[in-house]
């Protein structure tokens, strides 16, 4: 990869349905040459797909948290059992596994407390490895991800 690529995906990444022709016009690139360009990014998996950030405020999706997560062991079933839960909650919008006290981060939405507390009673608290959960509630961001950082 050179500036070029990585003027391609910044610039993709703040706009990921911009044309190709001003795409190619914003990064200094022929349109033949952008499209082969962004084409073979796409083969590498190094564009990985294209998205559409929402608002989360005007879907009335008010409450975001973050959960840490122990569970009971360290063994792979407890592990492999946990995340296959957690893939099936469309709420979880992250899961990382984590170093320190606690063994998972999770980063959820919903519409409201009682969405959220429904969440926790009813599926989080019951996968059987989960032995401790401590949640944290963000009160505002004050800054969130736009993309990743691109050194061009």
């Amino acid at each position: 990869m050179d500036s070029l690529d990585l003027k391609i995906l910044d610039a993709l990444q703040n706009d990921s349905r911009i044309s190709m022709a001003k795409l190619s016009e914003q990064v200094g690139l022929s349109l033949s040459a952008c499209h082969r360009r962004v084409k073979i990014l796409e083969a590498n998996g190094i564009i990985s797909g294209y998205t559409v950030r929402l608002d989360r405020n005007a879907l009335n999706l008010e409450i975001q948290v973050f959960i840490e997560v122990k569970l009971t062991s360290q063994r792979k079933d407890d592990i492999n059992a946990f995340e296959r839960a957690i893939a099936f909650m469309p709420e979880v919008l992250e899961c990382h596994l984590i170093s320190g006290e606690f063994d998972y981060l999770i980063r959820l939405i919903t519409k409201n407390t009682a969405a959220y507390e429904e969440l926790y009673r009813n599926r989080l608290s019951q996968i059987p490895s989960v032995s401790k959960m401590k949640t944290l509630l963000s009160l505002s961001t004050v800054k969130e991800f736009k993309g990743l950082h691109l050194d061009s």
